[in-house]
């Protein structure tokens, strides 16, 4: 038997509900209130993508509200991780955050936007954040540019990788002293602890904000997953820019 919230709603939905007060109760056979929410949905089908299509949204706004929280909480890693390169102007007063990872195809798609604002925003500041996710030739390419960083050349290096369409090992090595940096050095350099546990971090930090791709943009309060075009990315500066009283 099942009370009377149970039996008034399927009443309702039959369109024979009769009024019931506070502390009245209407007792119906469940297989009846089965039978009355099966014909109510026959009759009118659409309810149920309107039901999922409301589903959706809230789960997606629930999942965006989460995102948010864990953006906030995590911002001093996010914007401020000594482990991480930065470009632009480092005292920028709106910073750009972005996963990639070098055989990601987007992630090369979105290069001369990012370096493009870069060129035109002196208020930008963009920090890189390597998460190679795509396999070993990735692993290694990001472990060689967070070398490069030794020898001051990780932005260079950082748009040689980008474009180059040989990531193994010989190749990035080789690929680097056309940059002008020291091979051999970098080589060693690439072994170092600090390195993997950039990248450790770099992937637990992801998982946190709930990346599961690349490339991914965290402008403000706001992750953006994709290919972003230069006015996408511009737009997004600006309206933290202007959100911000202190900027």
């Amino acid at each position: 038997m099942v009370r009377w919230l149970g039996a008034g709603l399927a009443l309702a939905l039959a369109g024979g509900a009769q009024a019931a007060s506070e502390d009245s109760a209407i007792e119906l056979p469940a297989e009846q209130i089965e039978k009355i929410v099966r014909d109510y949905l026959m009759r009118e089908p659409e309810i149920i993508y309107q039901a999922l299509e409301e589903l959706q949204r809230r789960q997606a706004e629930a999942a965006a509200a989460r995102q948010r929280l864990a953006i906030i909480e995590n911002r001093e890693q996010l914007i401020n991780d000594a482990g991480d390169p930065v470009a632009g102007n480092p005292d920028g007063n709106v910073t750009v955050v972005e996963f990639f990872d070098y055989q990601c195809g987007y992630c090369r798609q979105v290069v001369r936007s990012v370096r493009e604002l870069m060129d035109e925003d002196p208020q930008l500041r963009v920090v890189f954040k390597e998460f190679p996710i795509l396999g070993e030739a990735s692993v290694v390419a990001a472990r060689a540019a967070l070398a490069a960083r030794e020898q001051d050349r990780y932005l260079s290096f950082h748009l040689a990788l980008m474009d180059s369409g040989d990531l193994s090992l010989a190749g990035i090595l080789k690929l680097a002293e056309q940059v002008g940096l020291d091979a051999e050095r970098l080589e060693s350099d690439m072994q170092a602890p600090a390195i993997e546990r950039q990248l450790q971090e770099n992937h637990e930090l992801a998982q946190k904000l709930g990346i599961e791709g690349t490339p991914a943009f965290v402008v403000g309060e706001e992750l953006v997953p994709g290919a972003l075009d230069k006015q996408r990315l511009a737009g997004l500066v600006e309206e933290v820019r202007s959100n911000c009283a202190t900027c």
